[in-house]
């Protein structure tokens, strides 16, 4: 069976769910191999084990660490050079998407970005969907050149446990001068807020102009559910929530498996950033806003008043 590459996407050792979702998907396609970058192996080797990682390839090289995305490309493809693999799946953030088109590049492949599944396909090879025009159209592709190289957007697999060895082995790489042109002066770790990453998070809950201003109810609502907080260009543009929170088109992709618009008119900037949302909800006291045309539930109300009794039965369901 062949080797399936999953670039592995942690905090010093801390894997985050991404990954446990691509190595889902990496076992539909042959034998799930991971690529760790960075320390923290040890820590992390338990929880790629549980998500069936047979094989850890560990680069530990300062020439890669300290400097910016080009050298992983030059790990990547040194390890398809050597393993030909038969695909190379990689998380669907800014950092993975210049890897995987730096990849593509240096070995002559296919790539396919923003992937929202990805199967086996029927004659071999590799199937993938994206969800593209603001999620107007489903895409299906195939690479038909080299090693298919995917990314993959959040939340597009549920996580499913299968026992790996996740043997590792130290992988010495060469990485080219012209790779290590940009180095890593400075990195500090995000301020935490208590709340999951906005891209990675099951359940986001955004607020729009309609909050003019007052995200509480949001916030109590979100963190009733355990949910990521997001906003709408109009209210990170009036300064009412930070531009690290924006969800659209300019914003932030997001692929939860609930969304819910609060006091959002539902522009198509702004569904273009979460349309691929398994089951979208809407609160909105216009019942003639637009984000109602895309919702599986619409509650035409104030979201201050609907929201806090939303969280009490939240709440109470929580005992």
């Amino acid at each position: 069976m062949a080797e399936v590459l999953v670039l592995v996407d942690h905090a010093n050792g801390t894997v985050r769910k991404t990954t446990a979702e691509l190595l889902t998907i990496a076992r539909r396609l042959g034998e799930p191999s991971a690529v760790f970058v960075g320390e923290g192996f040890e820590a992390a080797k338990e929880a790629l084990a549980k998500y069936g990682a047979e094989k850890v390839y560990r680069v530990e090289s300062a020439d890669v660490t300290d400097h910016l995305v080009a050298p992983q490309a030059e790990v990547l493809a040194q390890l398809v050079a050597s393993a030909s693999p038969a695909a190379v799946l990689i998380p669907s953030n800014s950092a993975g998407k210049e890897i995987a088109a730096r990849l593509a590049i240096k070995t002559e492949s296919g790539l396919i970005t923003d992937a929202v599944d990805v199967q086996a396909g029927e004659g071999g090879g590799v199937k993938t969907v994206q969800s593209v025009f603001a999620g107007s159209y489903s895409v299906t592709s195939t690479v038909t050149k080299g090693t298919p190289i995917v990314t993959v957007k959040p939340n597009s697999a549920a996580p499913e446990e299968a026992a790996g060895a996740a043997a590792d082995e130290v992988v010495e790489v060469s990485i080219s001068d012209a790779a290590k042109a940009a180095k890593i002066t400075e990195s500090k770790p995000k301020e935490a807020t208590g709340r999951p990453e906005l891209t990675e998070a099951a359940i986001v809950v955004s607020g729009g102009r309609g909050t003019g201003g007052d995200f509480s109810k949001v916030e109590e609502f979100a963190d009733s559910l355990g949910a990521a907080v997001g906003a709408s260009r109009a209210a990170v543009d009036a300064g009412w929530y930070p531009h690290t929170s924006q969800v659209g088109q300019t914003g932030k992709q997001v692929s939860p498996q609930l969304y819910v618009a609060c006091g959002i008119s539902g522009a198509i900037q702004h569904r273009a950033g979460m349309q691929t949302s398994k089951t979208i909800v809407a609160v909105n006291k216009d019942e003639e806003a637009p984000i109602f045309e895309l919702v599986d539930f619409g509650v035409v109300g104030d979201l201050f008043t609907v929201l806090p009794q939303a969280t009490e039965k939240v709440q109470a369901a929580k005992g």
